[in-house]
């Protein structure tokens, strides 16, 4: 069943006080003001980023593309979505649409993930054509949809995580979501849009880094390098899900133990699946 948004005006703005819309306070003008905001206010603050002024994460913040208004006219250029956006550095936006907004605002906070991902998706249009859709392709659409980059520090938790063992990783271990141990970034645009329906259990899509040390690069950065020299998101199948619903404060039902039992997103392993190893980091 196709997800329908809310309606800006009936979203309960508790949803902006947790994870993971929580997280994106630095945009609370544009997420909860009376109005919608249009393609020139995500330009001002694409400007900003690209000057500096407003955090990122990635170095291609510089040759951010605009933001336009998704019309008839801009469509009859007959461009794949993708190939405006590399060549003409024009991001098709829709106006009063969660998604687009959505979207719009994952640009702004990682520009050189985006612009991995999109170069990807051209070379690969490049290849077979626009009609046609790769392995490599679904699997960049999926984490451009319902991605999330996480970093690891404790192996013991990947092992937990690769067994689908739930209840250990979120209950047992529930400390190391907060000690940095575990942490995520909330990537793609379709789970922050689920997000504003707070019953909604989230299911993100992940790649994960493994970090060696505590300083060091950032998880995304080193990530969208490596999506850009075409050593990740390949296939779908190096993506495995974890249930952010599951992460202690993030949804309203974390406090209860049972809740890892019976709720439908933690689902058991599949039999004869293995995930890919992660990316390691120094």
């Amino acid at each position: 069943m196709r997800f329908v948004a809310p309606a800006r005006e009936s979203i309960d703005p508790a949803v902006f006080t947790r994870p993971p819309l929580s997280q994106w306070a630095q945009f609370g003008a544009l997420l909860q003001g009376p109005d919608w905001p249009g393609v020139a206010a995500l330009n001002r603050h694409a400007h900003d980023v690209a000057i500096g002024k407003m955090p990122h994460f990635g170095a291609a913040a510089q040759h951010m593309p605009r933001f336009v208004a998704q019309t008839t006219e801009l469509l009859r250029d007959g461009l794949h979505y993708e190939t405006r956006i590399a060549e003409r550095g024009a991001i098709a936006t829709r106006e009063r649409n969660w998604h687009d907004l959505l979207n719009a605002l994952i640009w702004l906070r990682y520009p050189a993930l985006k612009t991995a991902l999109n170069a990807r998706q051209c070379a690969e249009i490049a290849r077979i054509g626009a009609k046609q859709r790769s392995r490599a392709q679904c699997a960049l659409t999926h984490f451009d949809e319902a991605g999330i980059v996480v970093g690891l520090r404790d192996a013991r938790l990947l092992a937990l995580w690769d067994a689908h063992d739930w209840h250990g990783l979120f209950w047992r271990e529930r400390a190391a979501w907060s000690d940095g141990r575990i942490e995520v970034d909330v990537f793609g645009h379709a789970l922050l849009e689920h997000a504003l329906k707070p019953q909604q259990l989230l299911v993100g899509k992940a790649l994960v880094a493994m970090r060696q040390s505590v300083k060091g690069e950032n998880s995304t950065s080193c990530v969208a390098a490596a999506v850009a020299r075409a050593e990740l998101l390949n296939d779908p199948q190096e993506l495995r899900p974890l249930p952010l619903s599951g992460i202690p404060g993030w949804h309203g039902e974390t406090a209860r133990e049972a809740f890892y039992r019976d709720a439908p997103c933690f689902r058991p392993l599949r039999e004869g699946r293995r995930y890919a190893q992660p990316l390691v980091m120094a």
